[in-house]
C-alpha cells in the first residue's frame, strides 16, 4: 500500500518537473517559441479557415437537419439528407452575403458618383469665396505677394520629386507584387479550407468517434469524461454565441431602420444592413457602419449626417449596454457584466479575434468554476450535516448509557 502510495506520488512530482520544465524553455526561449508556432500556423492556416468555416456552417446545417429533413429517415433519403444540408447551408450564406453587397455596393457607387460630380462646383465655390475674401481683407494679398517674393530653389526641389517618384515607383512595383502574391494565397487557402469544411461537415460524426476513440486510449474514464465535458461546453457555447450574434445585429440593424425611417434620413435599408453586418464584431463593429453611413448621409444633407451620428450614439448605447449584455449573455449563461468584461479584454489583448472567442471562451470558463465551487459547497454541507449528525446520535446513547440500569440492578429486580 505505501509502495503503491510512493509510486503514485514520484509519478505526480515526476510530471509536475516535467511541466514547469516546459514553460520555463517556452519563457526562455519565448522569440523562437513564437516563430515556431508562426510557422506552425502559417502551415495549417487552410486547414484553420477550415475548421471555422465548418463551424459556422455546421449551425444551420443542423437546423436543416432536424427542423426541415427530419422526415428524410427512408434508406434513399437517409444518405442525401447531409449532402443537401451541407448544399443549402452554403446557398443560405451565399444569399445572405449577395443581399448584403446588392444593398450596400450600389449605393456607395452611386455616392462616389454624387461625390465626383459635387467637387467641381464646390471647387469654384472655394476659389470665389477667396477671391471675395481677398477683396474684402487686402491685407491678406499683401501677405500672398510677400509669399511670391521668396526665392525657392526649384531645380533641387526638382530633382527631389523624381528621385521621391523613382524610389516610390520601386515601391509601389514591390507593394503590387507583395499584395499580388497575398491574394492568390489568401484565394488558394480559402478553396483548400473550403474543401476541407466539407469534408468535416460530411463526416463529423465519424470524426467525433475516432476522437473519443483517442481521448479513450490515452486518458483515464474521468479524464476522458472530463475533456469531453468541457469540449462539449465549448461547441455548445461558441454555436450560441455565434446565432445571438447574428440574431443582435439583425435587431440592431432593425432598430436603425425604423429610427431613420421617422426621422426622415436618407439610405436607411442600406445603411440598417451595413450597420447589422458589421455589428458581427461585438460591441465596437457597429462604428464602421456608422463611419460609412455619415459619410453617405454628408454628401446630401451635413445636418442629416449631424442627426444620424447623434441616433447611432443613442442606439448604440441602448444596444450595447442594456440589449446586447443581457440577450448574450442569457444565451451563452454568462452574466452582463461579464460579457462587457470578456469583450474588452478579449480586444485589448487579441484586437477583434479577441472579441469575437473571448465571451464564449469565458462563459465555460464561467460555467466551470460554477459547477466546481457548487460541488465543493455541497460536499461541505453534506459533511457539516454528517458531522452533525453523528454527534447528535454520540450524544444520545451516551445519555442513554447514563440512564440504563447497572448489571446488579437488573439482577435484583429479576430476584424480586
Amino acid at each position: 500500500m505505501e509502495n503503491g502510495f510512493d509510486r503514485k506520488k514520484i509519478k505526480q512530482i515526476r510530471e509536475l518537473i516535467l511541466f514547469v520544465a516546459v514553460i520555463a524553455l517556452v519563457l526562455l526561449y519565448r522569440k523562437e517559441a513564437l516563430h515556431a508556432a508562426g510557422v506552425c500556423v502559417a502551415i495549417l492556416k487552410p486547414f484553420i479557415y477550415g475548421g471555422i468555416m465548418a463551424f459556422i456552417l455546421n449551425i444551420p446545417m443542423n437546423f436543416i437537419e432536424k427542423r426541415l429533413l427530419h422526415n428524410w429517415r427512408r434508406r434513399g433519403t437517409e444518405k442525401m439528407k447531409r449532402s443537401t444540408s451541407i448544399v443549402l447551408s452554403i446557398l443560405f450564406i451565399m444569399l445572405v452575403l449577395a443581399l448584403v453587397i446588392g444593398t450596400i455596393v450600389p449605393h456607395l457607387a452611386r455616392t462616389v458618383v454624387d461625390l465626383g460630380n459635387k467637387i467641381p462646383p464646390f471647387v469654384e465655390d472655394t476659389m470665389e469665396w477667396l477671391e471675395d475674401l481677398a477683396v474684402q481683407y487686402p491685407q491678406l494679398a499683401d501677405n500672398v505677394e510677400e509669399l511670391q517674393e521668396i526665392d525657392i530653389d526649384w531645380d533641387a526641389v526638382t530633382s527631389y520629386v523624381v528621385q521621391f517618384l523613382k524610389s516610390g515607383a520601386s515601391n509601389m512595383l514591390a507593394s503590387t507584387v507583395v499584395v499580388a502574391g497575398s491574394i492568390i494565397g489568401g484565394v488558394l487557402n480559402f478553396f483548400i479550407g473550403f474543401i476541407f469544411a466539407i469534408y468535416i461537415l460530411a463526416g463529423k460524426e465519424t470524426l467525433g468517434n475516432q476522437g473519443r476513440r483517442i481521448l479513450a486510449a490515452y486518458l483515464r474514464p474521468r479524464q476522458e469524461k472530463a475533456v469531453l465535458n468541457v469540449l462539449g461546453l465549448l461547441n455548445r457555447n461558441f454555436s450560441n454565441f455565434v446565432s445571438v450574434q447574428c440574431l443582435e445585429a439583425v435587431i440592431l440593424g432593425t432598430m436603425f431602420v425604423i429610427s431613420m425611417i421617422i426621422l426622415g434620413l436618407p439610405y436607411a435599408l442600406m445603411i440598417g444592413v451595413l450597420i447589422a453586418f458589421t455589428a458581427l464584431i461585438p460591441i465596437v463593429g457597429a462604428f464602421i457602419g456608422c463611419v460609412v453611413g455619415a459619410f453617405l448621409i454628408l454628401v446630401n444633407s451635413p445636418i442629416k449626417a449631424l442627426v444620424f451620428v447623434v441616433l447611432f450614439f443613442v442606439l448604440q448605447q441602448i444596444e450595447g449596454n442594456l440589449i446586447y449584455p443581457r440577450v448574450v449573455g442569457n444565451k451563452v449563461g454568462l452574466p452582463a457584466i461579464w460579457v462587457l468584461m470578456a469583450v474588452s479584454v478579449g480586444g485589448s489583448l487579441f484586437g477583434v479575434p479577441g472579441m469575437l472567442f473571448f465571451i464564449p471562451l469565458v462563459s465555460t470558463l464561467y460555467a466551470l468554476l460554477r459547477d466546481s465551487v457548487n460541488e465543493r459547497n455541497g460536499r461541505k454541507q453534506e459533511g457539516g450535516r454528517t458531522q452533525r449528525a453523528s454527534g447528535g446520535a454520540g450524544r444520545n446513547r451516551s445519555h442513554g448509557e447514563r440512564n440504563r440500569p447497572s448489571a446488579k440492578q437488573e439482577a435484583g429486580q429479576e430476584r424480586e
